[in-house]
């Protein structure tokens, strides 16, 4: 079985899930912050929403070199759940051309010409693409807790939803 075969069954489970909490997010809150440092909850959203297609985007290129701008919030929850269904779809269609040599291959994070990071690519995928869009993710059901909005199950029962009864 190709690499990207397994990545791939991960993303379309993880996409099911992001789903779900983002459907959560009220939109009366959008603009709320648990913190003044803190993304709003409209910004935090769009990010989880677009992490997909975006990383897929950047992954599929030798590398990268971020640039300073800030996060835009979202409008609105249908914006939020057609960004979702958007990168999704993106992401699955960068990744499934990647075979396992080019996995394999060399990729780097840069910043002022500067090599700040060099990987091989399925690495970046595991931790900038997947486990950075579960940790926003993680992020975004405490924002949800703290403006009391029922948190779904993601990995098991959560205190709002038990699957169990």
């Amino acid at each position: 079985m190709p690499i990207i075969d397994s990545i791939l069954m991960e993303l379309d489970q993880e996409a099911a899930t992001t789903r779900k909490v983002l459907e959560r997010v009220p939109e009366a809150s959008l603009g709320w912050k648990p913190h003044p440092k803190s993304m709003s909850l409209g910004q935090l959203s769009l990010h989880v929403a677009s992490i997909p297609g975006r990383l897929a985007e950047i992954i599929s290129k030798d590398s990268f070199e971020p640039s300073q701008s800030g996060q835009t919030a979202a409008a609105s929850k249908a914006e939020l759940l057609s960004t979702l269904e958007k990168e999704h779809a993106q992401a699955k269609s960068i990744l499934a051309k990647m075979d396992d040599a080019f996995l394999q291959a060399p990729w780097s994070l840069t910043r002022g010409g500067h090599v700040l990071l060099k990987v091989p690519r399925i690495s970046v995928i595991r931790s900038i693409l997947l486990n950075h869009w579960y940790h926003h993710r993680g992020q975004l059901s405490v924002y949800l807790r703290l403006l009391d909005v029922p948190v779904p199950s993601i990995y098991g029962p959560s205190a709002d939803e038990n699957p169990f009864g």
